[in-house]
């Protein structure tokens, strides 16, 4: 390469003029998952693999194709990361009691150790990301990105939501 290779660094002007909302979210959403990626690097996990755990610290052992459907992700991406969770010790996935043909995962005492430091890079992120703004700026962000993400929902074909009744997918019988 010579020194006069044309380099493009500006933003894109077509986002910026059609999309200028979403292509800042699209940024910061760029920017926290490095930021983030950087903080599970020290506690030997990758990015998404927190999220997962979250789900099972909250909701206990649950069958594999409910976690599926309450991440909302590609039962090809939660198959992987499980499998690397799995040979890492931090969770364990066996048949069912209740239906021997569904698989069920649960954190193990490792993944349950990682809680801590889990929840510390979030908080430690949140902070960081959100310095400069007032409490009330806070709560009103949160706010409007939860309509955004309301307006959304439809389109991404998320039926779970963060937080809500169903934030747990249910368990099976006897758990």
């Amino acid at each position: 390469m010579s020194g006069t290779d044309p380099v493009c660094t500006a933003p894109p002007a077509v986002a910026l003029r059609c999309g200028p909302v979403g292509h800042a979210l699209a940024r910061v959403s760029r920017m926290h998952r490095i930021a983030m990626g950087r903080r599970l690097r020290e506690l030997g996990l990758y990015p998404g693999q927190e999220l997962m755990m979250m789900r099972l610290w909250d909701c206990g052992p649950v069958r594999q194709s409910e976690l599926i459907r309450s991440l909302g992700l590609d039962p090809s991406t939660v198959t992987k990361t499980l499998q690397r969770l799995e040979q890492s010790g931090h969770v364990r996935r066996g048949p069912d009691p209740a239906d021997r043909r569904a698989v069920l995962v649960e954190a193990t005492e490792k993944g349950q150790a990682l809680r801590a430091g889990v929840e510390g890079a979030w908080r430690d992120l949140e902070s960081l990301s959100l310095g400069g703004l007032a409490p009330a700026d806070r709560a009103e962000l949160a706010r409007l990105l939860g309509l955004v993400a309301e307006n959304l929902r439809e389109e991404a074909d998320e039926t779970d939501g963060e937080g809500g009744a169903d934030a747990c997918p249910s368990t099976p019988a006897g758990r």
